[in-house]
């Protein structure tokens, strides 16, 4: 049994009674629509190739998350994985269905749970959650806040469930250890919804954190130990390195992003997923703690690592790195 962080007295619908029973034929499992391969989430080996000759463009998203909100009082929003929902065309393409799947993994999302959540947790039973099924198959419903779920009220006017709220990878990894086939985010906010399969999610949280989530720390507000609690994460994350050819017989070389005054910043990724959501074709390589620090310290030229390109993200000096650098010994 998990306990929420959060359980509201919002009223939300049933989950027997939810019946969007068939996702909108419009609205395709990701899965079908994606059309990524299983390789694009497999390693391709980090032996030693050498820096790309080209730059790659410098970050234009913004480095930080927008300000939190909370459209109902006592709900925080996941204003990344809002966001990412409502740019998706209708129907969706694969790099908008890719951007939902990253911002998916971090922050806190909402379930809907039949009945008083606390009161069933306090049995010790197993809450309800809301699903809408497909033939005989069941998609969890998740909500990215409160304007999602009073959306499903206003929908069906079911009053007697409550939301729970709890880390997105608690909920993901929560549906992956029983028989449900996906998940539909936000289902009663079109076109701001998108259902993703089970098979997508796994492979998203197969190469997510276990432990303390880098890509969370990019997300919350920043503080001045920021960068600090980041770098002394990176030696238990999983982190990979972006490589790509730049031409027919090539060696493969390691994207590095440039500053206008040309300082160089090794790009760094939490997951696959930030890799192939930037379009460019590049490969996700994973990357040691040890591989990191060698490169750094081999290359004094390298002024530090740019963490997440496509946002959240940060820049890295080597005076931030130092702990890192230090263990190439």
């Amino acid at each position: 049994m998990t306990t929420p962080d959060k359980a509201a007295a919002a009223p939300v619908a049933a989950p027997d009674e939810v019946d969007t029973a068939t996702p909108d034929p419009a609205q395709p499992a990701a899965e079908a629509s994606v059309g990524i391969s299983v390789s694009a989430f497999r390693g391709v080996g980090a032996t030693a190739v050498p820096p790309a000759p080209a730059a790659a463009p410098a970050p234009t998203p913004p480095a930080e998350s927008p300000a939190p909100t909370e459209t109902v009082p006592g709900l925080r929003d996941n204003v990344l994985l809002r966001d990412a929902l409502a740019g998706l065309s209708e129907p969706p393409v694969p790099q908008e269905i890719l951007t939902v799947v990253r911002q998916l993994l971090q922050g806190q999302v909402y379930l809907r749970v039949k009945g008083d959540v606390r009161a069933v947790l306090a049995e010790g039973k197993e809450p309800a959650l809301a699903v809408a099924t497909q033939g005989d198959q069941q998609f969890v419903l998740i909500y990215s806040g409160g304007a999602a779920l009073q959306a499903s009220v206003l929908s069906d006017g079911i009053t007697d469930t409550t939301a729970m709220g709890q880390p997105a990878l608690t909920v993901l990894r929560r549906v992956l250890s029983q028989p449900y086939a996906g998940v539909i985010l936000d289902h009663t906010s079109p076109p701001a919804r998108l259902t993703l399969t089970r098979d997508l999610l796994q492979r998203a949280v197969d190469d997510a954190p276990t432990g303390p989530s880098i890509k969370a720390m990019l997300a919350a507000t920043r503080s001045a130990d920021t960068a600090a609690r980041i770098v002394a994460a990176i030696p238990e994350a999983p982190l990979w390195i972006a490589a790509n050819r730049a031409g027919d017989g090539e060696q493969l070389g390691i994207a590095e992003a440039r500053t206008p005054d040309g300082a160089r910043y090794l790009e760094l990724f939490t997951h696959p997923l930030e890799i192939v959501a930037l379009g460019r074709g590049d490969r996700p390589v994973p990357i040691t703690v040890a591989q990191l620090a060698a490169a750094l310290h081999s290359d004094a030229d390298l002024d530090g690592v740019l963490l997440d390109p496509a946002g959240p993200w940060i820049r890295l000096s080597r005076a931030d790195l130092a702990p890192v650098i230090a263990l190439a010994g």
